[in-house]
């Protein structure tokens, strides 16, 4: 098949977030490095190559930004309407506008959805893999349960409609107000159980080069062989990278229903990663979440368990 303190103003616990390539069954290649600004303003300070006309350089700059970095990006705002949702479970709603602040209402339908949204928290303990609905005059909205204060980032993966128009994905912040204590990051590990499922990690995530992750599910023991498709493939891994949350999010390669589920990935730097892997069996679907160092061995870190009520929980829009 075809187919990562106190909030008074919690901007203050915003920090940089990870950008993204996105692939369907092949290499996806480097993400680029931590994000200078996510505003894009650093292009005014690029300097021409020989040849460049005045101005081609800031093109050429916000051209090779990795997605999910901005909110602004190839014409297109992801506009969040609700920036400072409370603890727990509430209604989040975003658009996406284009140049002249228009929404914009037509999507081009990718692995059964016309757009992807995901929410993690910059501490990478908590994430959401979303699926919002829109509504006839473009406003999407979705449910999500967020558990605690703090600093989030939403991304939105989506292809318009729009005659040649590419995959974009874009990043804006947002922050559940109140007492907020960041957690460390779980340690790497090759090995997560969720909902009473193992699964191991193997394989390498190497900076700068593609390189295999082939996760193995199993269950009491035995190799779980019937996964079912969700959103068209057996699986979908998303890895953010520690410090500036920069998103890859690739596709299986070909293979199914299990128990392996191979992806083929590169990352952007040497660095810490957080995986996250969402898996269907039955009629369930679950995330299983691990810690890898990028370039390290995947058998090297010991077992450790999923936090099942923080990132391996999965929740539907």
């Amino acid at each position: 098949m075809n187919t990562g303190m106190k909030i008074t103003a919690f901007a203050a616990a915003l920090a940089a977030t990870f950008g993204t390539a996105y692939g369907v069954g092949k290499g996806v290649g480097p993400v680029g490095e931590p994000a200078k600004a996510e505003s894009g303003d650093h292009a005014g300070h690029e300097t021409a190559t020989p040849g460049e006309a005045p101005g081609e350089a800031p093109a050429r700059a916000a051209a090779e930004l990795p997605g999910g970095l901005q909110v602004s990006e190839g014409g297109y705002t992801l506009a969040l309407e609700t920036p400072a949702p409370p603890v727990g479970r509430s209604t989040l709603t975003f658009s996406i506008q284009d140049a002249t602040g228009k929404k914009v209402t037509a999507f081009t339908t990718e692995h059964d959805k016309e757009l992807h949204f995901i929410v993690a928290s910059r501490d990478l303990t908590v994430f959401r893999h979303l699926h919002p609905e829109k509504a006839p005059d473009g406003t999407w909205s979705v449910d999500a349960d967020l558990p605690a204060a703090g600093a989030y980032k939403a991304f939105a993966d989506f292809t318009p409609a729009a005659e040649g128009a590419e995959a974009v994905t874009l990043g804006v912040d947002l922050g559940v107000p109140g007492a907020y204590t960041p957690r460390p990051l779980p340690a790497a590990s090759t090995a997560a159980t969720v909902d009473g499922y193992q699964v191991r990690l193997g394989g390498t995530l190497d900076p700068g080069k593609p390189g295999e992750l082939r996760l193995t599910v199993s269950k009491g023991g035995e190799p779980v062989t019937d996964l079912q498709p969700y959103l068209g493939a057996y699986g979908h891994l998303v890895a953010l990278r520690q410090g500036d949350l920069a998103y890859l999010h690739v596709h299986p390669n070909e293979g199914g229903p299990g128990p392996d589920v191979s992806f083929t990935a590169t990352a952007p730097t040497p660095g810490t990663y957080r995986l996250f892997l969402d898996f269907k069996h039955e009629g369930e679907v679950r995330t299983a979440a691990f810690t890898v160092k990028a370039g390290a061995p995947g058998s090297a870190p010991a077992p450790a368990e999923t936090a099942e009520h923080d990132a391996g929980g999965h929740r539907h829009g």
